[in-house]
């Protein structure tokens, strides 16, 4: 690929790759949600992602090494997109992006959880994280004396999801 830059900044050369209003969402939901297929994340997207755009978003972030995608193979026609290690390198930024939005935005508490859970663990469950996302995207060995953070953030997901539906029954 051959893209013809505006500059040299390293932050003008990142917004460019990265800046659009999707391509963000997109990696965010292949990695907190470990959504991997094009049908679940069309269908699970808090923000309403268009089939389109999706399509358009997944074949961009391939070519520019964002995702890989293989075959499925239990389905000829399907994909199973996968992190690379450049959006890996990604979660320090969802974090700190998350506790600015926490900060200073009017978020909601289930989708602002593991928000806050990154930012609470700081850089050491930064790294344990993306070491787990090694695993699960680029098929590096597991330590298994390592917990689950991509565990421990939907559990606490789930756990804020059911109060608030219990909150929202009793009245």
């Amino acid at each position: 690929m051959n893209e013809t830059y505006r500059s040299g900044c390293p932050i003008n050369l990142t917004l460019e790759v990265l800046g659009d209003r999707w391509s963000l969402i997109v990696i965010r939901d292949i990695m907190f949600g470990n959504r991997r297929h094009f049908r679940e994340l069309l269908q699970n997207s808090e923000e309403g992602i268009a089939s389109n755009i999706l399509a358009d978003r997944l074949k961009r972030l391939v070519e520019r090494g964002l995702l890989s995608r293989e075959d499925d193979p239990s389905h000829k026609q399907k994909g199973i997109y996968s992190l690379t290690e450049m959006s890996i390198r990604l979660v320090p930024i969802f974090a700190e992006m998350g506790a600015w939005g926490r900060r200073f935005m009017p978020v909601s508490e289930e989708l602002s959880i593991r928000a806050q859970l990154l930012e609470e663990g700081g850089r050491p469950l930064w790294e344990d994280f993306m070491a787990e996302l090694r695993v699960l995207h680029l098929h590096v060995p597991r330590d298994p004396a390592k917990p689950s953070v991509f565990d421990g953030l939907r559990a606490a997901y789930l756990e804020v999801v059911a109060r608030n539906a219990a909150a929202d029954a009793a009245e």
